[in-house]
Formats: C-alpha cells, sequence, structure tokens
C-alpha cells in the first residue's frame, strides 16, 4: 500500500481525536464554563467509575477467549518495557538539564507512562473503518481493536497507580521533608552517624597487628550482634507497617482493573460466555447495557484532556529545555526503541503474526503522556501547573508525531 494513502489513513483518527479535544478545551473557557473544575469533576469519575469499566468489561467479554488469551501474554511485558526505558530516559534527562528535584518525579513520569487508554481506543478502531486499512475487514478488526486497546488501557491504569503514582509521591515527599530537615536544630541524620562510626571502627581496626585481626573482627560482630539485634528488628518491623499503611488497596485495584478481570472470566469460563455474549444469550441485555455505557468513554475522556490543556496555556513555570527533553524521549527515542523491542520479539516468535496485534504493541511506544499524571500531581500538590505546560504541549506535537509513527507503523507491518 502506498505510503500516501497510510498516511491518511493514520491522519483522519488523529483529526478525530484533535476536534473532540479542542471542543473539550472550547468548553473549559471561562466564558462557557461548561466543563469548569467542578463539571470536569464529576464527568471525571463518572469516566472513571462507569464508562471506563463498562467499555473495558465488555470488549474483553466479547473478544477474549480461552483460546486466545495466551497469545496476548506479551502485551504486560510490552508495557513493562514501555515504562522501564522511558523512566531510564527520563532519568538522564533530569541529570542533563538539572531539573529541580521536586519535578523529578513529574519529569519520570510523563517519560515513562504513556496514554494508553483512550488514545488508543480512538485511534485503533479509527483506522480499521478506513477502506486502505491494512488490518483486513473492519468488523473484525474493529472488535479485536477495541479488545487490544481496552487490555491495553487496564494494564496501563495498573502500572500508572503503582508505579507512577509511588515515583511522583516519593519525589514529592522527599522534597517537602528536605525542606523541614533544613531548619531543624542541628540533628545528624541516622545515615551520616551510621557512617561515622563505620569509618570509627574500620580506622580503630587497622591499628590492630595483623594477628589480632580476624579476632576483633569476630568480637566486633558478636558485639555488635548482640547489641543492635533487638533494634534493627524493630526498625524492620516499622518500615514494613510505614509500608502497609501507605498502600492504597483501592487505588491498586481501580475500577478499569476490577473491569479487566471480570471481562476476562467471563470471556474465557464457557458457561458464562454463553449465558451472557451473543445474540441468542439469555443474559446478553447486560453485555448491551455494559456496551452502550461503555460507548461514553471515548468522547468524554477526550474532552476531558482538551479541558484540562486549558491549564497549560495560562501557565509557563517549567524550563524549556525539559519540555523539548521530554518531546524528544516520548516522539523520538522510545517509538525507536519499540521497533527494535516489537522487531525483537517477532522474530523469537513471542507475538504470533496478527499484525494488528503487532501495530498495537508498536503504537503504545508513541503515544503522548498519561493524563492521569496531571491527576497524580493534583493530588500531591507538587508540579501541577509544569505538568499542564508539559502535556499542552505534549499532545500538540502527537497531531504530527502520532500520524508520522502510525503511518511508519502500518507501511513495516503492510
Amino acid at each position: 500500500m502506498a505510503f500516501v494513502d497510510l498516511f491518511v489513513v493514520a491522519l483522519v483518527p488523529v483529526l478525530k481525536t484533535l476536534i473532540i479535544t479542542a471542543v473539550g478545551l472550547f468548553l473549559a473557557l471561562e466564558r462557557v464554563n461548561l466543563l469548569g473544575s467542578t463539571a470536569r469533576h464529576h464527568l471525571n469519575n463518572l469516566v472513571f467509575y462507569i464508562f471506563t469499566p463498562a467499555l473495558v468489561a465488555s470488549s474483553l467479554a466479547e473478544t477474549v477467549t480461552s483460546s486466545n488469551i495466551v497469545s496476548l501474554w506479551f502485551m504486560p511485558v510490552n508495557i513493562l518495557l514501555t515504562f522501564i526505558v522511558g523512566s531510564a530516559l527520563g532519568w538522564l534527562l533530569v541529570k542533563i538539564t538539572r531539573t529541580p528535584i521536586e519535578l523529578h518525579g513529574l519529569v519520570i513520569s510523563c517519560c515513562a507512562a504513556g496514554n494508553l487508554g483512550n488514545l488508543l481506543l480512538i485511534i485503533i478502531p479509527a483506522v480499521c473503518v478506513e477502506k486502505n486499512s491494512p488490518f483486513g475487514d473492519s468488523v473484525t478488526c474493529s472488535t479485536k481493536g477495541k479488545a487490544y486497546a481496552s487490555l491495553s488501557m487496564a494494564i496501563g491504569a495498573v502500572y500508572i497507580w503503582t508505579y507512577i503514582y509511588n515515583i511522583i509521591r516519593a519525589y514529592g515527599v522527599q522534597h517537602n521533608t528536605s525542606t523541614v530537615n533544613t531548619e531543624d536544630s542541628g540533628e545528624v541524620p541516622d545515615l551520616l552517624l551510621s557512617d561515622s562510626c563505620t569509618k570509627l571502627l574500620s580506622s580503630q581496626d587497622r591499628l590492630q597487628s595483623d594477628m589480632d585481626h580476624e579476632a576483633q573482627l569476630a568480637v566486633h560482630l558478636i558485639g555488635y550482634e548482640t547489641t543492635h539485634e533487638g533494634h534493627f528488628v524493630r526498625k524492620i518491623k516499622q518500615h514494613i507497617k510505614i509500608w502497609t499503611q501507605r498502600i492504597n488497596f483501592k487505588i491498586l485495584f481501580a475500577p478499569s482493573t476490577i473491569a479487566t478481570i471480570v471481562g476476562i472470566i467471563i470471556g474465557v469460563t464457557s458457561q458464562l460466555r454463553k449465558l451472557m455474549i451473543g445474540n441468542e444469550a439469555p443474559l446478553h441485555v447486560i453485555d448491551s447495557s455494559a456496551s452502550m455505557l461503555g460507548e461514553a468513554a471515548i468522547p468524554a475522556m477526550t474532552l476531558i484532556v482538551g479541558a484540562n490543556l486549558l491549564r497549560g496555556l495560562k501557565k509557563s513555570a517549567v524550563g524549556m529545555w525539559v519540555v523539548i527533553g521530554i518531546q524528544v524521549v516520548r516522539y523520538v527515542a522510545m517509538p525507536l526503541s519499540g521497533i527494535c523491542v516489537v522487531k525483537a520479539a517477532r522474530h523469537f516468535g513471542l507475538v504470533g503474526s496478527d499484525s494488528l496485534y503487532q501495530f498495537v504493541l508498536l503504537l503504545q511506544y508513541a503515544l503522548p503522556s498519561a493524563m492521569t499524571i496531571g491527576t497524580i500531581t493534583q493530588l500531591f500538590e507538587v508540579g501541577e501547573s509544569e505538568c499542564s505546560v508539559i502535556m499542552l504541549w505534549n499532545y500538540a506535537l502527537a497531531s504530527v508525531a502520532l500520524t508520522l509513527w502510525t503511518t511508519y507503523y502500518m507501511w513495516i507491518l503492510s
């Protein structure tokens, strides 16, 4: 297929996304105020608790079966690799640009986490229905594409709310506590004390003769163990208790994650599948209702994206080189690394021969940053305005970068 035809196929869904995003931005303007902060909050809750879980559960229940679920095992690994590669590149970026410590978590997160949810749910079905699509029958392609995109969104949500959430929290808390510690009255941190004690003990050991060295070391270890064993055990118990209290299982088991589990169970269990899936199924109305609710997820999420981008037009609190660096990571380095990963996986027979599946795996590396990052920064009140600026440029450039990479991916797979 000609490259120009593929470019048109890739451009149409991106333009649809941009148009709906622009509508959301317009509705968030103060003169219109249909998507103000309060309306956005309520719409976001509907998307998070109702629309997205309904879409994920219905899509997976209809398409995932006991025979094809094994072939999808590489997708969680692929998404994990996007987070690992992006985090490494983000860490290099904050070191090169000397980003302030409180923004380290934000920059690393924007490099690591892509928008694995609503963009894939828009782009993949839209590509399938185009007349020049290289993925065959539009109905089959759309059905499989929604399942791949839904699974991608669910897995991405798990990674974001476990890994990205804790990255932003760790750097935010580190910045706040470091500010407080500088104002404390001369207390020496435990780490410095232990380090100085170690140096003192080592200097004393060097004064001993070679003949007494082993004996002195044994006595030292026994004395240390006897004196500090109870304190060490208490410290471990305290850390375990603190981390147990910090883990928010409501966040780990987000509605989309629960919907993924429910959808997969229905899909792979033949009795439940016969009961709920298909026009002749006795409880088909449940699946139809969930699908109807799920259809509202895509436009609602895209409107929220546009409304959230409005803040980026009003703020400019982040360095230019940081913004440029994030765009280079997301739209140059990540897509190139994705090609290497997926080609290697295809060479070793890890992804099968489904070109649509490989297209989704490649596209996961070329997406703009996840909008959920903005929600997490608001939660910890760190880097909110900077996040808005980054997202504004990220999604503005997505219209060009995502179209080009989508075209190239389809070209190498066709």
